[in-house]
């Protein structure tokens, strides 16, 4: 089997996804499965729908198209903004994207006229995280506008929080959402049929909260994948941990001084980190590094301990001698799984194989 590689577990991504999808059925909201960490893999997604998510999303638009192109034909949101330069294939393969600019809007609506189609809008609005979203007092011109342009539909309004500045939802900033919901409907005489709250950093929210309001969606990801809310990577009770792994052979293992000799500058990727002389230990060295994930997300396993990475090497300490060509898993965060699906020198192995739905057979 091929190494450096992740390991995706379908039936624990089905089983997560379905205790996912109860918990937030149960409260009235639906599940919008986002599958950006998976590069949009079509057969993640068949068992995603399959669990019962309401849809799925992603931030590429060759995402979007590789689940088009995999025979997917669930309803698909794109959660970041369109590029401009890309209008003509996200209304080609997109039934719903996340907005907040007038001039996207514009390009969006004309490219949705030429193909023949409605598009859906999301209007994303900026609720202290400061990264993408409509001021509050700005979100009834730019809904205003999409109405305006034909072949666009205002489908609802979205939040994002504790991406970029770790910003918690909570009562309040959950309770301004909705409230901004019942506002933009009563001045604009609309329904919308989705407000969506924010991804898997609202799960403790949603546990805890006595009120869901007007929130009826969540973009759900890392709970799903990695069975943890982002929040303070705590595993979320009833979901599976261990859904996906990333391998990696070993191709030395020696004993080493636990500290480096000679003058020392700056490596590869900045200033080395301060050491403890802890003596002369087991040195082990896999072939995986920076190029192909995020080396400081990788949890290793009992007796394994991450020391450092360059480019294509990822060294560790371990208890004992640990032969090349030795196979060693480490469970990844977010970044870290990210980083893997994306490197075009990891391969990509899927377990479970049996439970995931055909693929539709198309007409010639």
């Amino acid at each position: 089997m091929s190494a450096p590689r992740v390991e995706v577990d379908l039936d624990a991504i089905g089983a997560n996804a379905a205790v996912l999808v109860a918990m937030a059925a149960d409260r009235g909201i639906g599940v919008t499965a986002v599958t950006k960490a998976v590069l949009g893999h079509p057969a993640v997604a068949r068992v995603l729908v399959a669990a019962g998510v309401a849809g799925l999303g992603d931030a590429r638009i060759d995402n979007v198209e590789r689940l088009r192109a995999g025979g997917v034909d669930a309803p698909i949101v794109l959660v970041r903004s369109p590029l401009p330069s890309q209008v003509d294939r996200v209304v080609a393969a997109a039934t719903t994207s996340c907005n907040t600019e007038p001039e996207v809007l514009t390009a969006l609506a004309g490219a949705a006229r030429a193909a023949g189609v409605v598009h859906g809008v999301v209007v994303m609005v900026e609720l202290g995280d400061l990264r993408e979203g409509v001021l509050p007092e700005d979100l009834p011109a730019v809904a205003r506008h999409v109405g305006s342009l034909p072949g666009l539909a205002l489908a609802g309004i979205g939040a994002n929080l504790a991406c970029r500045s770790g910003v918690v939802p909570d009562d309040r900033n959950m309770a301004e959402l909705s409230a901004l919901a019942g506002s933009l409907e009563a001045d604009l005489g609309v329904s919308l049929a989705v407000v969506s709250g924010g991804s898997s950093a609202n799960l403790d929210w949603l546990r805890s909260t006595a009120d869901v309001g007007r929130i009826d969606d969540l973009r759900l990801g890392e709970a799903i994948y990695l069975g943890c809310e982002p929040l303070h990577r705590r595993p979320v009770p009833g979901l599976r941990t261990d859904a996906v792994r990333v391998v990696a052979e070993v191709i030395e293992s020696r004993r080493k001084p636990s500290v480096p000799w000679g003058r020392t500058a700056e490596g590869a990727f900045g200033p080395p980190l301060a050491v403890l002389d802890q003596g002369v230990r087991w040195q082990t060295v896999l072939a995986i590094g920076e190029q192909d994930t995020d080396p400081a997300g990788l949890v290793a396993p009992p007796g394994v301990r991450v020391l450092g990475a360059s480019s294509d090497h990822l060294v560790v300490a371990t208890e004992g001698r640990l032969a090349p060509g030795t196979e060693v898993a480490f469970v990844p965060t977010y970044a870290a799984l990210l980083r893997a699906m994306a490197a075009p020198s990891v391969a990509v192995r899927l377990l479970g194989e049996r439970s995931v739905p055909a693929a539709p057979t198309r007409p010639a």
